[in-house]
């Protein structure tokens, strides 16, 4: 009773303090709005939005500094399920969901939809198999459950290895993106604003570990929901007059559409210009593929008889009666980038090949479901569509960080509870991000298309000066117009561009950038403390030195996450790869190399630990290959198997992981009793109160 006393207090507490934290930076951000007004530079708004929120977070780390290993590691299992579901919410929007979400809405349709439904759809796997089981267990870590269900430390190492893997490749995504924010808002260097950020993620997790992380978590989500929200609000107001972008979604996309049968009409004037322009792409295309052929063919005397050619036409270009200075200087940077060696060279050509043959065809319906020439196609896209969807779903009822937050809670029931809250605060920026990405584009193709260079907005140049590949437009056909085809807009940039485009003041901008860097923040302490957590108390603690006393665990555990953040933070400075496909490949890697030992060893009294590391190591072993045989950037390019992409590598991991934990269960003993005994008590647990199982 005194207990149930105390945890109620301790709720009412938290919601004081909450709110007056949320009126607090309303107050704020009203505050900033009156100082754009009174002429404050843009350029110190960025600044004071920076470091007032990163000081936020620093000050709540620093009051929840704990030399508590309990509290260290699972918050002393005392967090409300409302603020666990906020902090879960928070832990969940990634860079990937807050800035990528309706960006690949916009860039690819009805496909990116996958990512809704997958991501969306895995909290009820989480709930159904996962959640309320592994929180009756009440340890510290995924890695912790794996060494006390199959006996030993094998299972725990290939749990460890698995999470780091996972774990990192994801964590690579959200740094990435405090690069790309603190670039454009603060006018520092990529590489010098990822490091920047990582001071952010640091001060939220280096001294209270997740207890720090819970409560910074909890305030990052009401800043990046605020965030979000008014933008698309201000967005559809504009253009439909409806406050509640997602009933203006079906109208704008309706606007969206037809405006596009308009654009890839070469009967209409706008249509005419459109072919234009992608006729041009169509021949880049062409000689791109000519030169790979003929590197093919030739190898090195073919790529040395192309820079000869190059360097021709430079000089004659300098020779001519009267030199054309761009002509000259786009010639100079040809030949300054022109590929060093063979590899470079296909490397280099086959994206320009890709990149043209993008822009060659028609204008993808936004709305066209599983699109493609013919019906072979079709159904290669249908099936990566529902592969995505199942390797996203199964994939985030397996990712470590968002399993330990239910460690976090004070019981089972507490447990469950969070997981709805946890649904609910995602589903808030899931179900806004479609409508987000067909305001935009709606935007774009009205506001932008078919206006004139010479009046370009002012968002266009700004963000092309952070990355020619988020924002650039090119007059491909000299017209002075701007064409559909002509325009270069990451994903990564819709989300942060919205404020810009819509144009709205700079202050919302700044409170866009805020809202993206608390999501690439939270997620990326929640990973980090996966790792750190994962190597410290699994690694350290539980094989090297069991008696190690508390001081020393948590100064090891806090050494290594100051490792791991430099480590990320420098292989993200080097921009590997594409984020998308890190993020797809974290779900991939999980869903493989965890969710079928975590599964069967909660329902299935027979597995073993000669199943859990048959069906581990064969999931993430049978994932990681065809990866790595098929993914552009590893240059092996093997045939695709089913016509299955490499982001959804898990479709194959997965059963991979099952038959292994099977096949190794039944061709060796049962565990032992105390294991089945286990399994039962985890099974069927005590909703009134928790048998104590929690470590020491």
């Amino acid at each position: 009773m005194a207990q149930a006393q105390s945890q109620s207090a301790f709720f009412n507490q938290l919601k004081k303090y909450y709110t007056f934290y949320t009126g607090g930076f309303v107050a704020f951000v009203i505050l900033l709005a009156i100082l754009e007004q009174m002429g404050v530079p843009n350029k110190i708004l960025g600044y004071i939005f920076l470091f007032a929120t990163i000081g936020l977070y620093a000050g709540i780390g620093i009051m929840s500094k704990t030399a508590d290993v309990s509290e260290y590691y699972v918050a002393g299992r005392r967090v409300p399920a409302l603020f666990n579901g906020l902090a879960t919410g928070a832990d969940w929007m990634s860079a990937a969901s807050f800035i990528g979400m309706a960006g690949t809405l916009y860039l690819t349709g009805y496909d990116g939809l996958a990512f809704v439904m997958g991501w969306t759809g895995g909290y009820c796997l989480v709930a159904l198999f996962l959640a309320p089981y592994l929180r009756k267990f009440g340890q510290f870590t995924i890695p912790d459950f794996l060494g006390a269900r199959y006996g030993g430390n094998i299972p725990r190492t290939i749990g460890v290895v698995a999470a780091i893997i996972c774990s990192f490749t994801y964590v690579i995504a959200q740094i990435y993106g405090v690069g790309i924010i603190t670039s454009r808002f603060t006018g520092l260097e990529f590489g010098v604003g990822v490091f920047v950020g990582l001071g952010g993620i640091l001060v939220c997790s280096f001294l209270g570990g997740m207890k720090a992380v819970t409560w910074t978590q909890v305030a990052q989500y009401i800043i990046l929901i605020v965030a979000y929200m008014i933008p698309v609000v201000w967005l559809s107001v504009k253009h439909t007059g409806n406050p509640i972008p997602q009933v203006a979604y079906g109208y704008t996309l309706q606007k969206v559409t037809e405006r596009e049968k308009v654009l890839n009409d070469a009967s209409t004037p706008d249509g005419a210009r459109e072919a234009e322009v992608r006729a041009i792409f169509k021949k880049k295309q062409e000689a791109a593929e000519a030169k790979l052929n003929g590197l093919k063919e030739g190898g090195a005397a073919y790529l040395a008889e192309e820079k000869a050619k190059a360097e021709l036409k430079l000089a004659d270009l300098k020779a001519a009666p009267t030199p054309d200075a761009k002509a000259i200087e786009d010639a100079e940077k040809a030949l300054k980038d022109f590929p060093k060696d063979e590899k470079a060279a296909q490397e280099a050509w086959k994206k320009a090949a890709d990149g043209a043959k993008a822009k060659a065809g028609p204008i993808k319906a936004h709305a066209e479901a599983f699109p493609g020439k013919d019906d072979k196609a079709r159904n290669a896209a249908r099936k990566n569509f529902l592969a995505l969807v199942l390797c996203l779903m199964v994939g985030t009822a397996a990712l470590p960080h968002i399993l330990m937050r239910y460690y976090t809670t004070p019981s089972v029931k507490e447990a469950r509870k969070s997981v709805f809250w946890s649904l609910f605060f995602i589903f808030l920026l899931y179900f806004t991000a479609p409508a987000l990405a067909v305001l935009v584009k709606y935007e774009v193709y009205n506001n932008l298309v078919g206006t004139s260079f010479a009046q370009l907005p002012a968002w266009v140049s700004n963000w092309a000066a952070v990355d020619k590949t988020l924002m650039a437009i090119t007059d491909m056909n000299k017209d002075g117009l701007i064409q559909l085809a002509e325009i270069t807009i990451g994903g990564d940039l819709i989300v942060l561009a919205t404020p810009e485009i819509a144009g709205l003041p700079y202050v919302i901008s700044g409170l866009v950038a805020a809202g993206g860097l608390a999501a690439a923040l939270s997620t990326a302490d929640g990973l980090l403390l996966t790792i750190a957590n994962a190597l410290s108390h699994d690694v350290y603690y539980k094989m090297i030195d069991p008696n190690a006393p508390t001081a020393r665990r948590l100064i090891v555990s806090k050494v290594l996450l100051l490792l791991v953040a430099v480590i990320a933070a420098y292989v993200t400075s080097l921009k590997p790869g594409n984020i998308l496909f890190l993020v797809g490949a974290a779900f991939s890697l999980a869903a493989s190399g965890f969710f079928p030992a975590l599964v069967m060893g909660v329902f299935w009294k027979r597995a073993n630990k000669a199943g859990a590391i048959l069906g581990m190591l064969g999931g993430l072993g049978v994932c990681m290959y065809y990866m790595f045989i098929t993914y552009d950037f590893f240059g092996v390019n093997a045939p695709l198997w089913w016509d299955i992409k490499p982001i959804a590598a898990g479709l194959f991991g997965i059963p991979a992981g099952f038959i292994g934990v099977i096949l190794g269960s039944l061709l060796t003993a049962a565990p032992s009793k105390e294991v089945q005994d286990l399994v039962d008590h985890v099974r069927y647990p005590n909703l009134e109160g928790d048998i104590k199982t929690e470590a020491a």
